[in-house]
This record gives structure tokens, sequence and C-alpha cells, in this order.
């Protein structure tokens, strides 16, 4: 909603060492704000950063990145003026799942090390405190920015005074309503999936098999499997309930846990350590087998479903409601929420391309053929798909994408909050900008202003 800071990190990147702190150059001050001083080393490490970001487009990297670090710091602050202070679980949830995402792309703990040339805990501790100061500076303009809604007259006169070409273009979009059927699961297979991991729990603990072994090879958790089954650490909130007990109760990191049911499958758990209120864990997971013909029967049950719905004998929401075993749909009449703008609508490359090929050529109305896929939890299903309404690209209208121009007018309204607060902060704040890093145009100019009196 509000311009950032500067462009998000990218992970990969994170702690890629500065060619400036490898040399022998002499560091110097840029900037002074308040008490802090902007070094050319720290203008340096974001535009080293920034170029694996997709940020060399900045015309003049010399003047845009001392700005936004002179920002940061104004942010900063005003966190100790009003002693906002930043939850140490906040930074540890969002510390863990970026060090996680390294270890899967990486491929372990040791490789991510190896990468950086650098231990995990102090790649801890630059996470952290980078983490921390963007977290307070979510806070801070959270603070001044308020609760800022838009009444409908408010986002018509914003539309109005835009120009007509600065409207966004509205790619395609769809709504779909979805009904699918789970095939059963037979408990002789889940009777097989159950001995196979109880033979593993005996290897393991005989010292005949290493459990991230079997994790690599038999695991159905393609995520964690490349890894040995390792899942990184892991509070208990990002974990599924039943998943999470068992775990957090593992003591004996020689020990296998008992069998644990979820709604992705079996899992067997190995401690490999605990933190506090985290836990670092590998598993095995392993599916039920589908037999054919339950797959079969399914199938033709959906088949026979979808043609009672078009001949009209049952509504396609009433079948939603009697037969889908789709959990995320089933109380929304089937209709797909699309995650990232949070309404019914999808451009048909946000769609799962299972479904997305489905109802490109179909027309408003239409129900789909049975067709198998994954749901969320990596299950085959078989789905039909109703394509409930298409619209065509266009440029915003109130009509079509009030929503959209209401967030727009939300996000303009505050941003405004914040230039006006960055006005006013600028002139009760020391400002020193050093001579040869003054020749800029700034986005706010009361820098130079400040730093003449």
């Amino acid at each position: 909603m509000l311009k950032k800071l500067f462009a998000e990190i990218s992970l990969i990147s994170l702690f890629a060492t500065s060619s400036f702190a490898q040399s022998n150059v002499v560091d110097e001050i840029v900037w002074v704000v308040g008490d802090e001083a902007i070094l050319l080393s720290d203008v340096e490490e974001q535009r080293l950063r920034s170029q694996y970001d997709g940020m060399e487009s900045i015309s003049d990297p010399y003047c845009y990145i001392p700005e936004q670090l002179a920002l940061q710091k104004l942010y900063l602050d005003e966190a100790k003026i009003d002693s906002l202070k930043v939850s140490s679980d906040q930074v540890q949830q969002q510390m863990d799942q970026r060090l996680n995402y390294l270890v899967q792309n990486i491929g372990s703990m040791e490789r991510v090390e190896s990468y950086f040339g650098k231990k995990e805990a102090q790649i801890r501790k630059e996470l952290e405190e980078m983490i921390r100061t963007q977290i307070t500076v979510q806070q801070v303009q959270k603070k001044i920015v308020g609760e800022v809604k838009a009444t409908p007259s408010e986002v018509r006169r914003f539309v109005n005074s835009l120009p007509a070409d600065s409207l966004p273009d509205v790619p395609e979009l769809v709504e779909i309503q979805i009904i699918s059927v789970q095939p059963r699961v037979r408990p002789e297979a889940v009777a097989e999936v159950k001995d196979k991991l109880h033979s593993f729990q005996e290897r393991v603990e005989k010292g005949e098999s290493s459990f991230s072994m079997l994790a690599s090879l038999y695991s159905e958790d393609e995520g964690s499997a490349r890894n040995g089954g390792e899942l990184g650490f892991m509070g208990k909130g990002q974990l599924v309930p039943e998943f999470a007990e068992v775990a957090f109760a593992l003591k004996d990191p020689k020990k296998v846990s008992r069998i644990v049911k979820s709604d992705f499958g079996y899992h067997i758990i190995q401690l490999i350590e605990r933190q506090d209120e985290r836990v670092n864990a590998r598993h095995i997971l392993l599916k039920p087998h589908i037999y054919l013909a339950d797959r079969d029967s399914a199938k033709r049950a959906l088949d026979s479903l979808a043609n009672a719905i078009r001949l009209e004998k049952i509504k396609f929401e009433e079948a939603v409601a009697l037969y889908s075993t789709d959990k995320n749909t089933k109380n929304s009449l089937g209709i797909l929420a699309n995650p990232r703008s949070g309404d019914t609508r999808f451009q048909l490359k946000e769609v799962a391309p299972d479904i997305a090929k489905i109802i490109e050529s179909m027309n408003i109305g239409e129900i789909s053929k049975t067709f198998p896929m994954k749901n969320s939890n990596g299950d085959e299903v078989y789905t039909i798909v109703k394509l409930k309404n298409r619209i065509p690209a266009h440029k915003a209208n109130m009509t079509e994408d009030f929503q959209l121009l209401k967030n727009m007018c939300i996000a303009h309204k505050s941003q405004r909050k914040i230039d006006e607060w960055i006005a006013k902060k600028q002139e009760t704040v020391y400002v020193l900008i050093y001579d040869k890093w003054k020749n800029c145009s700034f986005q706010y100019p009361g820098w130079i202003k400040k730093d003449h009196e």
C-alpha cells in the first residue's frame, strides 16, 4: 500500500559480501540524520543488493539510496520517541521462515553457511537486525497512517482527478466455481502405509538406516525430502496441530515418533533440535494408495453430477453443499477466492494450471468435463468447474473495479499522510549532507533546507 523504503532484499543475495567492504578503501560519512551516520559502505552495500533485486534502472543510486536510508532513520527515530517495541516472536518467526527458505533452496544449513561464507549464528544476527528494522518501520508507518477509509464519493472524486490514461489496465478476469470429490481410501491402503512407516521406525532405531536417507528416498513431501526430511525451525503455529503436538513432545533425537495422521497423510517424525518455542525436525510423509476402481468410481459419480447440473436437475451451488469434499470452497458456494486480491476474480495466470487450461475456452455458465487434479494438500481429486463470469480486459472503471480503485484511493491518502509526516519530521531532526552528496533531485527537498540552517 505504501511506497517501500527500499526494495525487498533477495534472500539468496541477502548476505552477499560487499566488494567495498573487502577493499582497502577508507570508509566515509555521507549523511548524518539525528545522531545516526550513513556511511559510504552502507550505500555501496545497498547498491550491490539492488543489482540483484532488479533495480538497475535507478538513475542515480548515490542520490536515491542515501535518501532511502535517511528515511529509514527518520522512522527509527520516531520509534524511539514513541517507545515502539518489536515482538521477539515476530522477528523469530520471520527469521525462521527466511532461513527455512534458504535451506530448502540451497540444500542444508551447512550449504547455506558455505554459500555465504558465514556461520549460522552470524547469518541469524544479520537477519534479525534487518527484520527488526523492517517491522519497526512498518509499525511507525501504520501509526502515522492510522485507519484510512474511503467512501464511494471519495473514490469517485479520486478517479475523476486522474488523467484517463493513468487508470490501470485490467487484464481479462474470470470467476470460477468448483466441485471436487476425493476418491475413498481403503482401510488396507492405510494399513500398508502404516506398515511401511513402522518398518522405517525399526530400521532407524536399530541403526540400520538413517532417517534422512529414508526421507530422501520415500517421503512424499517433495520439498523436505530434498533435505532429508528436514523442515527447519518452526513454531507451533506454523505446523498443523496434529503434527505440532507430537513434534514438540519429542525429547530424544535418536528416537522416532509414533505415526501421526494429518490432512496431508501419515507421518513419522525425528527431532533434530529444540530452541525454546521452536523445533527443527525431520519427517517422512506417506499417503495411502488410491485403488484404480475407487478413482473410476469417483470420476463416474462426478460425471453423473455434472450431467444433472447441465440438465438443471440440481443447481451447482446445491451440488457443492451435498457432494464437494473441497474444504476451501464448500462453504462459499464453490466459488474460488483469490488469495492475492481478496476477491473472487482471477487473471488466468493466477489460476492453478490444471484449472486454467480447462476454463480458457469455456463460455460463461458452462460446466466442464471431469478432470483429475491435486488439491491444496497434494491429494489427487476429481473436479468439475463452472465458469461463473468472464470480464474482458479493460480500463479500470467504477462499475467493474470499484474495490481496485478504492484500494488505490486509500493508498493515495495513506501516502499523502506519510509525505506530510516526513516533511514535518525533517524540520525537527538534525540533518547534515556532505557537500559532494548534495547535488541531487531528492524526493523530499526538506533535506537540503535543513542542512543549510
